[in-house]
Order: structure tokens, then C-alpha cells, then sequence
């Protein structure tokens, strides 16, 4: 029997206005044209020899079957020395530490897990846009505040002006991406004001907390006075480590929030990565300066990126932290960054990504964001094409 072309399965209302991510789109445009991607955030390269061999091993070794749904004792428990070891922050790796599939998962877990229909959460604009997908899955109500170019640091009166009775989370994301921004102590400072005035609940995206550069240095918002109790942190080895396909992240906090993100994320992917989580464990353990290497492989080649973009005439933000750059394009005539980022691969052969996305206001239409996380040869690749092509409008 054949089938009815005529059949159309509705997709459920909760993804009503969520669009396929932007980096699946502009991925497979870069495959598609053969354009260098300067888009997606994924290294070229991989991370520790020793990280990938004790993986190896574990699969050699027989840890292929089902792990603990909070995770294998031994990533918990190297979670938990990170934490301490880095931060100064005491976990129990039993009760306060929850190993996820990646950041992502840790994000969909926790909005899950605490947000009820109805609810507000704070979020910085421009943001990461699985954070709107899932806010929105959740049934909560976002209300951004937005950092704004050039220089993308955090209004504290537009973030109190954001708070309303109905606010019961802030979702913070520093080193900020796709801005670049590394909040201060004194923007810290302000959010946990905030969250201990209005009693709210702060679940903090901390996954680039080694790539910083200069001198800009991370602080979680879980070591300042008061903030512990109501804070869940949420990290993951993929950017530290350079192992973003292996998808191994984390949640940590009291147990009250750990128990809430794990109380969704059972009914997601219950458990994944077993031969993963003891290499994850090993890199925390015993490689502990790698990220520390990265970062300053990272900062040359920001400035690789940067200097080149800014011979092309562009505006250049130079981040403080993460993988990526934000450019102004309006100095070469386009008002529209998807617009530019479309026709970028056929005119230069080059991806990027507009920032369009991950706005609610207009205030990125004029923003794209390159990455950095690159081998020194794609970058420059990437930049001689940028150069031989018509970027105006």
C-alpha cells in the first residue's frame, strides 16, 4: 500500500517560531560550497594524546555498556577536585555533582527540571540558542538583557529593570558567547544583588571558563558570598579540552539543583559516553595545564583573525574569552547579517554566522561571528579569501 502524500504531521506547538539551529544551516552550507567554516565552533585539532588513549582503553577495557545516570564515580569525583582545585568550591561527588551530555543537555536538564509554565528567566542577549528553544520547551518566559556593541559589557539597570514579580531565574553565560565578554567581578557582583534580593535562582553556562585571554580571568558566581545555595553550574570538557564531539558535560551546585536537573535529564539521554567519562576523568585529573596552553594558542590566533578582519575594514570586537570574534559589517554597506553570511560563501568561499539568531531585538542585525578555534593555516585561508573577494554590498 502506498502512502498518502497527503498526510501532514504537525509539529507540536511547544516549537512554534523555534527555526532549525543556525549552525546545522551555515555547517552545511560550508560543506555544500566547499567555503572555509569560520562559523560553527569546533577545533580542527585534537586534545591530549593521553585523554584519547585512555578512552581507547576504557572501550579496550569493557566500559561499553550503560554508566550510572549521574554518571561514573570516577568523572564525578574528578569534577568535584576540579571545582576545588580551580574555585575553591567543596562538592559532594555523590549529591552535587551530575555528569550530562554535553553543555546542551545540562542547559535542557536544568530549564526542565526547574522551570515551570509561566516563569521568567533572565538571560544576556545575544545568547547561545538552545537556550531559547529550551526556555521556550519549558514553558518559561525569557526576558534578555542585551549587551550591546561596541564593547557588549552588562547594563545593571537594564538587568534590575528586567526583574519582575514573576521572575524566578537569571541564566547567565560568562565567558559570554558569541560576544567574547568575560563579566567583571563588579557585573558579578551586581547579578548576585540581584538574585539574592529578588530570591532568584542562577544557572550559570561556565563552558568556556579556561579559554579567557590577557589578563581576564574567570570568577563563578557560585563562589561569591551567598551565591553557592542558589546557583547551578554548568560546564562541560568539550571547549577545555578540545574534544567537542564526545559530548561530556556537567552540572553542579546543591543538591537540591543538581537533583531537579537530574530529575529531566533521566528522561532524556539517561546516560551516554561510558568509556568517555573515565578519559574525561583522566584529563581533569592529570592534564590540568592543557586548557591553560590552549587559551594561549587561542589568543594568537584571535589576533590572527582580528588583525586580518580589521584590514578588510572591518569593526572588529576583540574578545576577552571563548572562540569567537563579533564584527560590525555595516562599514562595508550591509544592513543584514544573515543576508551578508548567505551570500558570503559564494562571493569569498568563507562561513560565518549572523548573530540575527540568538537576538530578540535588532541589536545584532549588523553582527557576524567568526571563529578562531581554527589551525593557524585555516584561518589565514580563510582570511586571503576574504581579501581577493567584492565584501560590499
Amino acid at each position: 500500500m502506498g502512502r498518502d502524500p497527503g498526510v501532514i504531521v504537525p509539529t507540536a506547538h511547544r516549537l512554534d517560531g523555534i527555526p532549525p539551529t543556525i549552525f546545522t544551516t551555515m555547517s552545511a552550507l560550508a560543506i555544500r560550497t566547499g567555503a572555509v567554516n569560520l562559523g560553527q565552533g569546533f577545533p580542527d585539532a585534537d586534545g591530549p594524546a593521553s585523554v584519547l588513549e585512555a578512552a581507547q582503553a576504557a572501550i579496550a577495557g569493557g566500559a561499553n555498556q550503560y554508566a550510572p545516570g549521574v554518571g561514573v564515580p570516577a568523572l564525578r569525583q574528578a569534577i568535584a577536585r576540579h571545582q576545588r582545585r580551580h574555585y575553591g568550591l567543596e562538592l559532594d561527588p555523590d549529591t552535587e555533582v551530575l555528569v550530562t551530555t554535553g553543555c546542551t543537555e545540562a542547559i535542557a536538564a536544568a530549564l526542565l527540571g526547574l522551570v515551570d509554565p509561566g516563569d521568567e528567566v533572565v538571560v544576556l542577549e545575544p545568547y547561545y540558542d538552545s537556550y531559547v528553544a529550551m526556555i521556550q520547551m519549558a514553558g518559561g518566559v525569557r526576558r534578555p538583557v542585551t549587551l550591546r556593541a561596541p564593547d557588549f559589557r552588562l547594563d545593571v539597570e537594564e538587568l534590575r529593570a528586567a526583574v519582575t514579580p514573576r521572575t524566578r531565574f537569571v541564566l547567565l553565560n560568562s565567558p559570554h558567547n558569541p560576544t567574547g565578554t568575560v563579566l567583571t567581578r563588579g557585573e558579578l557582583d551586581a547579578v548576585a544583588d540581584v538574585a539574592r534580593e529578588h530570591d532568584l535562582i542562577v544557572i550559570t553556562d561556565e563552558v568556556y571558563e579556561h579559554l579567557t585571554f590577557d589578563d581576564h580571568g574567570h570568577v563563578p558566581l557560585a563562589t561569591l558570598p551567598g551565591m553557592f545555595e542558589r546557583t547551578l553550574t554548568l560546564s562541560s570538557a568539550g571547549k577545555s579540552y578540545s574534544v567537542t564531539g564526545w559530548k561530556v558535560g556537567w552540572a553542579t551546585g546543591p543538591a537540591p539543583l543538581v537533583a531537579a536537573a537530574l530529575a529531566a535529564k533521566q528522561w532524556l539521554t539517561f546516560t551516554s559516553g561510558s568509556p568517555l567519562q573515565p578519559a574525561i576523568a583522566q584529563a581533569l585529573d592529570h592534564e590540568p595545564d592543557w586548557p591553560r596552553a590552549l587559551a594561549a594558542s587561542l589568543q594568537e590566533r584571535r589576533d590572527l583573525l582580528c588583525d586580518g578582519l580589521e584590514k578588510l575594514g572591518l569593526d572588529v570586537a576583540r574578545p576577552e574569552g571563548t572562540y569567537f570574534a563579533l564584527t560590525d559589517i555595516s562599514s562595508l554597506g550591509w544592513a543584514d547579517g544573515m543576508d551578508f553570511c548567505l551570500a558570503l560563501p559564494e562571493r569569498a568561499g568563507v562561513v560565518a554566522i549572523p548573530t540575527q539568531p540568538f537576538h530578540d531585538s535588532d541589536a545584532g542585525d549588523q553582527l557576524v561571528r567568526w571563529a578562531f578555534c581554527k589551525e593557524a593555516h585555516v584561518i589565514e585561508e580563510g582570511l586571503r579569501r576574504l581579501a581577493g573577494a567584492d565584501l560590499s554590498r
